[in-house]
């Protein structure tokens, strides 16, 4: 099973100015996060964010701010972003028209309502792998959403607390991909026109 651009998701999690200092190899993992984040605006692939307590860990890093709508960050208290809301978030509920009498009475807009587009893959980086990454990918999961992890955008303080998440995100049927191999399955394809701007940022 490939990535599909159009069902994808990117869930940044808590790459705030007082958590990354703290993390094992902090440089390579948020330029991984700025390059998934680019990648995504440029395919139009929705971006969601997550702060957690941001009074005492800080705001999110602002590397990251320009690719971000501040609307689409969840401000957490929980280690799973899940407890806070954010599968409401990524499945906005159906607006259902009810009024008394027959429907064909109610406005032509409320007649007929499309359901939301729902996209079903969330691909999942962030600090700290073991905690907040782990967490709220396991929830994510259980609420039947496809959980990918990008191991190489994912810290934590240590290398032991990093890779026993990333043990357990497998063993739970979460995806662990690279920054790379989430790039090339948006686009599947040289030929495709964002191609070369993909080729331009992992060099």
């Amino acid at each position: 099973m490939l990535l599909d651009a159009d069902d994808s998701l990117l869930l940044l999690v808590d790459y705030q100015t007082r958590v990354l200092p703290t993390v094992h190899e902090a440089e390579s993992v948020l330029a991984n996060a700025i390059r998934l984040a680019r990648m995504a605006q440029v395919l139009q692939i929705p971006i969601w964010a997550t702060e957690h307590n941001p009074d005492k860990l800080g705001p999110t890093t602002p590397e990251l701010l320009p690719r971000l709508q501040p609307t689409r960050v969840l401000v957490k208290s929980h280690f799973s972003a899940c407890a806070d809301g954010l599968v409401q978030r990524l499945r906005p509920a159906q607006r259902v028209a009810t009024a008394q009498g027959n429907a064909r009475s109610l406005p032509k807009h409320l007649q007929k309502t499309a359901p939301p587009v729902e996209r079903n893959t969330v691909i999942v980086a962030g600090c700290e792998a073991h905690v907040c990454v782990l967490q709220t990918s396991l929830e994510l999961l259980q609420e039947e959403f496809d959980v990918w992890v990008v191991t190489d955008a994912c810290a934590s303080r240590t290398e032991r607390n990093r890779d026993a998440a990333f043990d357990r995100l497998a063993g739970a049927g979460v995806e662990l991909v690279t920054t790379e191999m989430v790039g090339f399955e948006w686009l599947r394809t040289a030929n495709h026109p964002e191609f070369k701007t993909w080729q331009e940022m992992i060099r």
